[in-house]
């Protein structure tokens, strides 16, 4: 049984929309094309699965994607995704929306798309097997769904000790999860000093990282709960089984506590 969340994703990115410029945005564009293995999103409708902060919506909308949706189940989120929408004089062509991949009647009206995005959220539903179905069942013929999960560790620092300190966390004071945060930042500046990297040009040169902030995505780790993964072969197996028709064509594997990066194409022969 996952408890009830107490973390909210999109107050977080909210601090992270005052990080936001051009270049963040082309790291952005670039992460996500290079990956889907294009030049353009011309003509493709694109589905934001959890659209966060909302740079990934915004970088489709300047990929020139022909349809946009983004929904988030947190309203800071979807908030931050209308602040960008706002920019760009509110196009018609880019809708937003509050709702949840778990609610059959809200994802069911959603219809079928060229590219079904998500970044980093299925983990975080509760349900995530549940969760990664329904978006599967969201992609248009020969279209692509392309989304992360959080690779699955044993042993030291697992993912189920992560698991245990994102509880902690969570029921936290506001002072604690300071702490936790200073503590988890030094943690990092004595391992890149270890190997003797800088810890303030890795920082400067975080968003290099898909337009990220080290601060902001650091809070989004310790808070992220509810909190699933996955190993490579477990995600691979269950989509063999739920989606025979999809054929993996891309994949970005960590072995460390990450996301793994996946891309799957529906191809329907008769």
């Amino acid at each position: 049984m996952i408890d009830k969340p107490t973390f909210s994703f999109g107050k977080n990115w909210q601090s992270f929309l005052k990080f936001l410029n051009k270049e963040r945005i082309e790291t952005a564009k670039t992460s996500m094309l290079e990956f889907l293995g294009m030049n353009t999103l011309d003509g493709k409708s694109f589905l934001d699965i959890g659209c966060g902060s909302g740079i990934f919506s915004y970088a489709a909308f300047l990929l020139d994607a022909n349809k946009i949706i983004s929904f988030d189940v947190d309203q800071f989120s979807v908030e931050c995704c209308k602040y960008l929408w706002k920019i760009e004089k509110n196009p018609k062509k880019w809708e937003i929306l509050s709702g949840s991949i778990l609610n059959d009647e809200f994802y069911s009206n959603l219809g079928k798309f060229d590219i079904v995005y998500s970044w980093g959220v299925l983990h975080h539903t509760g349900q995530m097997w549940r969760a990664i179905e329904n978006a599967g069942k969201l992609v248009d013929q020969n279209g692509y769904l392309f989304f992360t999960i959080y690779n699955k560790v044993e042993g030291f620092k697992s993912s189920n000790f992560w698991l245990k300190i994102k509880k902690f966390y969570n029921k936290s004071p506001k002072i604690l999860k300071k702490i936790i945060q200073i503590a988890y930042i030094l943690n990092d500046i004595g391992g890149l000093l270890i190997r003797f990297k800088n810890p303030i040009k890795f920082m400067k040169n975080y968003k290099k990282k898909r337009g990220m902030n080290y601060r902001v995505d650091i809070i989004d780790w310790l808070g992220g709960y509810p909190y699933e993964f996955a190993s490579v072969n477990e995600i691979l197996k269950y989509m063999k089984i739920k989606f025979p028709n999809y054929k993996l064509i891309n994949l970005k594997q960590r072995f460390d506590i990450g996301n793994n990066w996946y891309l799957f194409k529906r191809s329907d022969t008769k």
